[in-house]
């Protein structure tokens, strides 16, 4: 089995419009997709191995470190077959109903340390 990455985003822009919205008007679509989402994430206990929240990004360079943004909301980590296979887990993921919203889905390689 391989192992994968999935990375969650929304573009920044909807992202804002999102937040711009009162509270009561996020609260129920934000119920109905943490429930769409729970059942997913039991239908695939077995090949999603962990789920985390990404938070602040700050971008280092040559240059220093400064404050970004940028789309990336969650990571998995998941075994599968393939990066086909691995894909098609997602196809009818929960996030994907957000405004402009995707999964990318890459194969994680460990590195010699």
């Amino acid at each position: 089995m391989k192992h994968f990455t999935a990375i969650y985003q929304m573009p920044v822009e909807a992202l804002n419009d999102w937040m711009a919205k009162s509270p009561e008007e996020r609260k129920s679509a934000e119920e109905k997709v943490q429930g769409e989402w729970n059942v997913w994430t039991a239908a695939h206990k077995e090949t999603v191995l962990n789920t985390i929240s990404l938070g602040k990004t700050l971008r280092v360079s040559k240059d220093g470190v400064v404050p970004t943004k940028n789309g990336m909301m969650l990571s998995s980590y998941v075994q599968a077959e393939s990066t086909e296979a691995a894909a098609d887990l997602f196809k009818d993921h929960p996030h994907l109903q957000l405004p402009g919203a995707t999964i990318d889905v890459m194969e994680a390689n460990q590195l010699p340390q």
